[in-house]
């Protein structure tokens, strides 16, 4: 019943908004009709076309006329830009071809910053080709005044914009008196489009003018006019052109060497090893719709480490997909569960992370003493599949498919060797539906998810033999996408033994097991779990100073997506609005300004009001280009069903927050930043600090060193250590933490010329914590922070040969102990690449990987310690030479 109570009152702060903007917003101007822009172009002799060298002298150039009148968007939206820009399309039976010139009166004063492929810097020129004409998916094609080349596809009308697509194509630049000028050559093959005779594509050319840091247009935008894809201009005169079909086969071999400090007397650990492998990807055009991507035995050796993180609140770390197969058109398995523009309502979470597959092996061996155990570190991939692409009729389909394969732990004794598993075979399943509508306007959508387990042996019976996920998602947009309405509703089973069940119940995701929580209890016999959760949001985006979103999103306590999804945690109800206020116009002191009000408010299933934040912040653009943003958090309640681990639910302390952050002009050759933030109780039972600085410096276009120092504190008083079973019950042991956090990341961009480029970060990383003043939790609710806990005093507790003993009645007899819980977690990681594209499409890859990664002594200070465990210790050192051939057929 207090679910249902919940529920309506989140339905009433869901709708209230709206009629309170609605109020406000009517004495907004009715929506700006900006007049279409139209570019004809005309075919070419495909046996005399432009050569690409960037001159734009071909006497092919002279078919058609210019295409110019760009107009600026930023800073200062529908006012003549600094410089103009103009340029010509042709076309031929297998490419198109753009010739753009870019005016400037001081060429000498233009920037050409070198970078890798997609870097954007310096002075640049974009294309966004609409070629469905669905006016809500584009390709883009940058090209910068140096020949770096750019390409991105766009999707959700221009939400998501999808860089690690990497299509073959040319150009080159020129520099003149007159400005710079551009060719490009795009063959019909890397770009989709329908089978018309006459063809009409969106069109839209974006300049950036480096020194004004300015972008200008040729269809203008508005500022406040939701969408990008659906406001642009139109390319006409394409006539009698064939789709091409795409097949493109890209073997590969890596050779690997590996050395690090030998262990005696294991012979696993010799010192160094070496490997040999081979592979191959695949990309086939099934339709000129739909693409199938395949990969067998991938390798990802060249793939940046996660950088270094500790977590003490139990929970799981989200880290960004990085291997090149999961990320390239990742955008269209997309299903978050609750993303809101007012956040905090746990955006990472995923009904597909596709991190989950090639996972490292979750089980670990049965050893006894003096045996070696060689554990793998990840779980190979033997093969996957991704079938993917939008028709013209609005339907946006994908399809994964992968084998992840057993894998084994060897263990030693004396020479005698077993193997025991520690990964089962494996298939991961995902499809992933979405058909737009109502001019393109709306969208619904579906995803279904499933993991499948071979036989599971004893090591890995805590997992499931099944797991499944589905979810529909839609959004409506009208008053043309100035309001919106949108949402999704998703669930989970699960499958497997009543290990695993019970062991699912029992993870900190879900905490069954909590004492004081009677809608949740763990059931020992039950074989299976099923959960929903959902979100559902309305907002105002566009036409004028004002927007809002407000909505409510759940989990509830059986959600469960950890197999091929990302979550966090489950039993939760949550509502929030978000209203914002934006400039559209820059004036003497700013270019742009935004400020924001957001409120969160949270209740778990037996109607328990845990959460309740205000926060309100700012953002500014000032008139020279430096940005700053301030924001201010004011928490009266918040509870954690949590914080003890299968505990009570724990009252935490009222509290307010800050953060404060600055960056200066990021085109000047030396720029910095910095970021800070803070959080205090009330009462003082616990405060955190963390500040980041950064520096980037570029003496020259080639090369940019970049250094991101930064320093936390965290001084809590409650902060948990374990639950222990004593003859006089559970005690939800906490102590005082003293923790300290020092990292820094370096990072080294010397960009030979735009297919040679050497890249190198580094990371050294220390997290210390010290512990005192422990305590056992006994009243966790209780208002005033002392009554919630009874604090040992020095004749309760002692401590001796790294162990804690506590005598509660001080009788003589030890009621229990526990270790000590005081670490020090030291890493340091970096990785060494020189990639070299020699043919489009084709590459090389040079890789030098370290790690050091050991526990040092928390005693020691920071530096010290960071000194005596980095610098004196032998690193893992991995070598790696990748090379790839695509050949396109």
């Amino acid at each position: 019943m207090r679910t249902i109570t919940i529920l309506t009152v989140c339905s009433f702060f869901l709708f209230f908004p709206v009629h309170a903007q609605e109020t406000e917003g009517s004495n907004d101007p009715a929506p700006e009709v900006v007049p279409k822009k139209i570019y004809v172009t005309a075919s070419v002799d495909e046996n005399a076309p432009p050569t690409i060298d960037g001159l734009l002298n071909d006497p092919v150039w002279n078919t058609v006329e210019w295409a110019g009148d760009y107009i600026e968007n930023q800073p200062d939206e529908n006012t003549p830009p600094s410089q103009q820009t103009k340029f010509k399309i042709v076309y031929d039976n297998k490419y198109l071809y753009i010739g753009v010139r870019c005016m400037d009166n001081e060429p000498d004063k233009i920037v050409k910053r070198m970078s890798r492929r997609d870097g954007f810097d310096g002075d640049w020129v974009e294309f966004n080709i609409d070629s469905y004409h669905d006016k809500r998916t584009a390709f883009s094609f940058t090209v910068t005044a140096a020949g770096v080349k750019g390409d991105e596809l766009i999707s959700e009308n221009g939400n998501n914009w999808d860089d690690s697509w990497n299509p073959i194509w040319y150009t080159r630049t020129h520099v003149d008196e007159e400005g710079w000028t551009a060719e490009l050559k795009i063959p019909f093959s890397q770009i989709k489009f329908s089978q018309q005779e006459e063809q009409i594509w969106g069109l839209q050319s974006t300049r950036r003018f480096f020194r004004e840091e300015e972008r200008s247009l040729w269809q203008r935008k508005p500022i406040d006019q939701p969408g990008w894809v659906s406001e642009f201009g139109e390319l006409h005169g394409l006539r009698n052109i064939e789709p091409q079909k795409q097949l493109e086969i890209q073997p590969y071999t890596v050779a690997k060497g590996e050395t690090y400090e030998a262990e005696a007397g294991n012979p696993f650990r010799t010192g160094d090893e070496t490997d040999l492998n081979f592979g191959l990807d695949a990309k086939i055009g099934v339709t000129n719709d739909l693409t199938l991507d395949l990969t067998v035995n991938p390798d990802f050796g060249q793939v940046e480490a996660d950088p270094s993180a500790i977590a003490l609140d139990g929970f799981q770390i989200f880290f960004r997909e990085q291997r090149p197969f999961f990320v390239e058109n990742n955008n269209i398995f997309d299903f978050n569960l609750s993303q809101s523009q007012a956040g905090n309502t746990f955006g990472a979470d995923n009904v597909f992370y596709s991190r989950r597959i090639g996972r490292n092996p979750q089980g670990f061996p049965n050893t006894n003493s003096g045996e070696f155990v060689d554990q793998p570190e990840n779980t190979p991939i033997l093969g996957a599949a991704r079938f993917s692409g939008k028709t013209q009729n609005g339907w946006a389909i994908g399809v994964l498919e992968s084998v992840t394969a057993r894998r084994f732990a060897t263990i030693d004794n004396n020479g005698e060797r077993r193997e025991e598993i520690v990964e089962p075979l494996t298939n991961y399943f995902v499809t992933r539906l979405q058909k737009d509508f109502n001019e393109r306007n709306s969208y619904i959508g579906g995803i279904f998810t499933a993991v499948n387990r071979d036989a599971l042996s004893e090591n890995v019976s805590f997992l499931h033999r099944q797991a499944y996920t589905g979810g529909f998602d839609f959004k409506h947009q009208w008053n043309d996408r100035d309001w919106y309405v949108g949402g999704n509703i998703n669930w989970s089973h699960v499958r497997g033994s009543e290990e695993a069940i019970q062991n699912t119940q029992q993870t900190i995701t879900h905490l069954f097991q909590r004492v004081d929580a009677d809608h949740v209890e763990v059931d020992e016999n039950r074989t299976s779990l099923t959960g929903t959760g959902g979100n559902v949001q309305i907002g105002k985006q566009g036409n004028g100073h004002f927007m809002f979103e407000s909505g409510g999103t759940w989990r509830s306590p059986e959600l469960e997506l950890n197999d091929i999804g990302f979550q966090r945690q489950s039993d939760d109800i949550r509502h929030y609005t978000w209203v914002g206020y934006r400039t559209l116009k820059p004036d003497s002191t700013f270019r742009r300004v935004g400020i924001n009000y957001n409120h969160w408010s949270a209740w778990d299933f037996g109607g328990n009001h845990n959460y309740l934040q205000f926060n309100t912040n700012s953002w500014q653009n000032w008139a020279n280009n430096w940005f700053t943003n301030v924001g201010f958090n004011y928490a009266p309640i918040q509870y954690s069903n949590f914080a003890l681990r299968g505990g009570p639910r724990l009252r935490n302390s009222p509290w307010v927050s800050f953060w404060n952050g600055i960056n200066t002009d990021n085109r000047k050759k030396v720029r910095f930043n910095a970021f800070h933030n803070g959080r205090r109780a009330l009462d003082n039972s616990f405060q955190s600090y963390f500040v980041r600085t950064g520096v980037t410096y570029q003496p020259f276009d080639a090369l940019r060193i970049s250094a991101f120092p930064s320093y936390n504190i965290n001084n809590d008083k409650l902060q948990f250590v374990s639950n222990i079973d004593t003859n006089g019950g559970v005690r939800y042991l906490n102590g005082k933490i003293e923790q300290r956090t020092l990292s820094m990341s370096l990072r080294v961009n010397y960009n030979i010329n735009p297919n040679l480029t050497i890249q190198y970060w580094g990371q050294p990383f220390i997290s210390r914590g010290r512990y005192s003043e422990f305590k056992h939790v006994n009243n966790a609710t209780a208002k005033v922070f002392e009554d919630r806990f009874l604090q040992y005093d020095s004749n309760q507790i002692s401590f001796a040969d790294g162990t804690y003993s506590v005598d509660e009645d001080i009788d003589g007899n030890i009621d229990f102990s526990f270790g000590n819980p005081d670490f020090s977690f030291v890493q340091f990681r970096s990785n060494l690449v020189l990639r070299w594209e020699y043919i489009p499409g084709s590459e090389i890859f040079l890789v030098w990987s370290q790690d050091v990664s050991v526990s040092g002594d928390p005693t020691q200070g920071l530096f010290s310690s960071l000194n005596d465990n980095i610098f004196g210790q032998t690193p893992q050192n991995i070598f790696l030479l990748k090379a790839t051939y695509r050949f396109v057929l």
